[in-house]
């Protein structure tokens, strides 16, 4: 079994293959010189409570259990972690009815949420303003990169191979199987399983699959208060969000390590790994352009995105937006921090996969694709489900594997 990826999502599927099938032959393939150098060590380090997904969705059903279960892996694993609990608070009357729609959302998915007054606010977050909020209390803090190195060391432990710096050129399927191809020579397996996230679907096409979206790339940019101004946020703060895009706007997010996040806003990145402007990939570029999927995000989205780009270009109009929620915090409180990519795979059409999404092979039908399994998307709560996603694709790359004899 070869995993293309060394993120949470392929380190955890490996940890899950090797704990299903003890004696199977795993093993992960990444790119860089280190574990987690992409999505899984760019994030704000969020264990979600899953109060934003639709209910029965596979996010709502992974997120809402996986929360208890990452916390329970930390404390069994010395990984550093907090259930600090979180708020979303409402700035303006217009936003109450979004703010009504989410607390009913969270009840549907079994999450205990407590509505709050201005006053009830206060008494979480004396420095946040808002004219109503909710309280989630299951939602918590924890350090990703150390969850994802966690599982790596477990998968090796039951004999899973991790090989760093080694970039997947090409894939070639057989009847029996599939061979993989490096700079350093040849790897053939029974199974891949692609869980190569900015790059996805690049691998299921390299497979010979039609994955039928692109990742096109967004960048995340986020300031951090400065540390004599951290005292301004207890624990995580989160505006209303807008349903008709999928990021979740500029919050405040006290980090494990005691650090407090700012952002991100949302702007394209001019290539799959571009965490500034300055780095542009054209080859990523022209995929981005030709694909008719963009122009049809920038036509529905244009109005948004043209205030996404202007917080990323200036400072005083990124303060602007977080002082809706922290009305203290100054241009000079903020320091830039490192930006994150999100891989989100679009449709034809522009719309934007909101969901988990899987392709290749599926045990529930005998005619679909042989040999591999395909994560095409794994946006956030990605690393808080990684448990249970992992088990899924395990599950998924297993039933492939005898399927395949």
């Amino acid at each position: 079994m070869v995993v293309v990826g060394g993120g949470i999502v392929g380190l955890s599927t490996a940890y899950a293959l090797t704990r299903a099938r003890p004696g199977v032959s795993v093993v992960v393939l990444e790119k860089e010189g280190g574990l987690a150098a992409h999505q899984t060590g760019r994030n704000s380090g969020v264990i979600h409570s899953g109060v934003y997904y639709r209910p029965g969705s596979l996010k709502a059903r992974y997120a809402t259990g996986g929360a208890a279960e990452m916390v329970e892996f930390c404390r069994e694993q010395g990984v550093a972690h907090e259930v600090t609990g979180k708020l979303i608070v409402a700035t303006a009357a217009e936003e109450l009815p979004r703010l009504a729609a989410l607390a009913e959302r969270g009840r549907e998915n079994g999450i205990p949420v407590t509505e709050l007054d201005a006053a009830g606010i206060r008494e979480f977050e004396p420095e946040v303003t808002g004219v109503a909020g909710l309280h989630l209390a299951t939602t918590g803090i924890c350090d990703f990169p150390a969850v994802a190195r966690r599982y790596a060391e477990l998968a090796r432990e039951k004999g899973a191979e991790l090989r760093l710096g080694t970039e997947v050129r090409s894939i070639v399927r057989r009847s029996d199987g599939v061979t993989v191809r490096t700079a350093s020579g040849e790897l053939r397996a029974g199974v891949l399983v692609n869980c190569a996230g900015l790059h996805s679907d690049r691998v299921a096409r390299m497979a010979g699959d039609d994955p039928g979206v692109r990742i096109v790339p967004f960048r995340g940019e986020y300031y951090e208060l400065a540390p004599h101004r951290r005292g301004l946020v207890r624990g995580l703060v989160y505006p209303v969000p807008d349903p008709a895009f999928p990021f979740l706007g500029v919050h405040l997010t006290r980090g494990i390590h005691g650090d407090v996040h700012v952002g991100p806003n949302a702007v394209p990145a001019l290539a799959r790994e571009g965490y500034d402007w300055r780095t542009v990939k054209l080859r990523d570029v022209a995929e981005t352009v030709r694909f008719p999927g963009t122009w049809q995000i920038a036509r529905r989205h244009w109005r948004y995105e043209v205030g996404e780009l202007h917080r990323s270009l200036s400072k005083r109009a990124f303060t602007a937006a977080v002082r809706r929620l922290l009305p203290a915090v100054t241009e000079a409180d903020l320091v830039p921090a490192a930006a994150g990519v999100r891989a989100q795979a679009v449709a034809r059409d522009g719309s934007l996969l909101d969901d988990f999404a899987f392709a290749g092979f599926d045990p529930a039908d005998p005619g679909s694709a042989r040999r591999v399994v395909h994560v095409l998307n794994a946006p956030s709560p990605a690393a808080t489900a990684s448990l249970g996603i992992g088990r899924e694709v395990a599950r998924r790359a297993l039933a492939a594997l005898d399927a395949g004899g």
